[in-house]
């Protein structure tokens, strides 16, 4: 957990009483390997930062899983349309390695935007972070073929082929296990 505040105090300094509060309401949970955080179906009630582990988010469609995204140690996870609407989530979030996560409610960080105003401040960076990873994200599958999405993954993302498994890193290139392992002899030549 102080790995946690010590980042937040680095985006923005923290009143004392800010960190006091973190303190008494930060919470920890260790997730097994494959288990989950969110089930599709449910309200995502918890803004979590992930300290040591891996996890991926995924939808259905049809008999599929999806890949959306993947988060690791330093990353905050959180299905966004879900927690920030309270509604139920169309997307599932999953641990791919035993995982350590401090997290706060919906209500506790509600708590804190109007109560510590200087945590609006941290709270708009980390949205920066998560929303430009979110674009990066978007921009390499929408401009690139599939090759070109692999070595982008690869260039800018190298740790997840040696933390996530093949099937999930081609489901989210859109692609077949078999299409990625061509794909990466392919690749290989050229890195």
């Amino acid at each position: 957990m102080e790995e946690l505040l010590h980042y937040l105090n680095s985006i923005h300094k923290m009143s004392p009483e800010l960190v006091a509060y973190l303190r008494t309401h930060l919470k920890t949970k260790e997730l097994a390997k494959k288990e989950f955080l969110l089930k599709i179906g449910h309200v995502s009630s918890n803004i979590c930062f992930i300290s040591k582990g891996i996890l991926r988010c995924f939808y259905s469609f049809g008999d599929k899983d999806v890949s959306s995204w993947f988060m690791k140690e330093g990353d905050v996870i959180v299905s966004v349309e879900s927690f920030f609407t309270q509604s139920v989530s169309y997307e599932a979030i999953q641990a791919l390695e035993d995982t350590t996560i401090h997290y706060i409610t919906y209500s506790e960080l509600q708590y804190v935007f109007h109560n510590f105003p200087e945590f609006n401040f941290t709270a708009r960076v980390l949205l920066e972070r998560y929303y430009t990873l979110s674009e990066q994200r978007l921009h390499s599958l929408r401009l690139r073929n599939a090759t070109d999405r692999y070595i982008y993954l690869r260039r800018h993302h190298a740790e997840l082929e040696q933390r996530v498994p093949s099937k999930y890193i081609a489901s989210y290139l859109g692609i077949t296990e078999v299409r990625l392992s061509g794909i990466k002899r392919a690749a290989n030549k050229i890195l």
